[in-house]
């Protein structure tokens, strides 16, 4: 589980405020790579020129797809969601595929860190939306805002249990929002390094071993490589678009 530990870049030492230690990570490096690479990618394709080049027409279909998006499951109200979607949906799809990628200084153990496989990064990300639900849904509604939490037509007598249940299942989804991202991108991970591992051991083991195990493991690898690549962009997408049907429910008290 090596690859998912979190380190100090330049030790801890030093690095203390208010109690806390706020040494810099490889996890923030990767994060920080990852704000940095989005941010390239976005300059590259605000030229706004009149016959878009393919960098162009590449960061214009992102931005169109989560603008259809907002409009699908919020109405015309979601227009003003598409920075922060479009933002939140990118940032984790980087993040995904920066992970995925294999360093030739990997051999000499500094590989690509894939940081939303932490609950903590997820997590947070999860916390920021369900933030500007309660804001945007109390600050819009006001205390009519609880309304959600009792469907139309719910009998007079049932309102008090299923006022609890919708309750405890709305609190419940900043949670269930962030762990379904890091518990899929930890599974994949955790699955190449054992696929990885037999391929290692059995070619160290021998020839005859290493062509009946390690074979077979290499090739499924690669499968899982290239599956990877797609999970990585669905649970972006799953992410943005859970966040846009809570924003929904904020928007439209649906």
């Amino acid at each position: 589980m090596h690859q998912f530990t979190i380190e100090p870049m330049f030790g801890s030492e030093g690095w203390e405020l208010a109690g806390f230690n706020i040494a810099f990570t490889n996890s923030a490096m990767w994060m920080l790579i990852a704000a940095v690479a989005l941010w390239a990618f976005m300059l590259g394709g605000m030229k706004r020129e009149l016959v878009p080049g393919r960098w162009q027409m590449m960061v214009e279909t992102f931005t169109g797809f989560i603008d259809d998006l907002l409009e699908a499951n919020i109405g015309k109200a979601g227009k003003k969601y598409v920075p922060y979607i479009f933002s939140l949906f990118m940032f984790i799809l980087f993040a995904n595929l920066l992970g995925l990628v294999p360093l030739p200084l990997a051999m000499v153990g500094l590989h690509a860190f894939t940081f939303t496989s932490h609950f903590t990064i997820t997590g947070v990300l999860a916390i920021m939306t369900f933030a500007i639900v309660l804001i945007v849904g109390f600050w819009k509604h006001g205390f009519h805002f609880f309304s959600l939490f009792v469907p139309h037509g719910t009998p007079v007598p049932m309102i008090p249990i299923i006022f609890v249940i919708e309750l405890i299942s709305f609190l419940f989804r900043p949670f269930s929002l962030g762990l379904r991202l890091f518990v899929a991108m930890m599974a994949g991970h955790v699955l190449l390094e054992v696929l990885a591992s037999f391929v290692i051991d059995s070619a160290n083991a021998g020839i005859g071993w290493g062509l009946a195990i390690g074979g077979p493991s290499f090739i499924l690898m690669l499968a899982i490589c290239a599956l990877e690549i797609l999970v990585a962009g669905i649970q972006a997408y799953v992410f943005a678009l859970l966040a846009s049907l809570y924003i929904n429910d904020a928007e439209n008290l649906h």
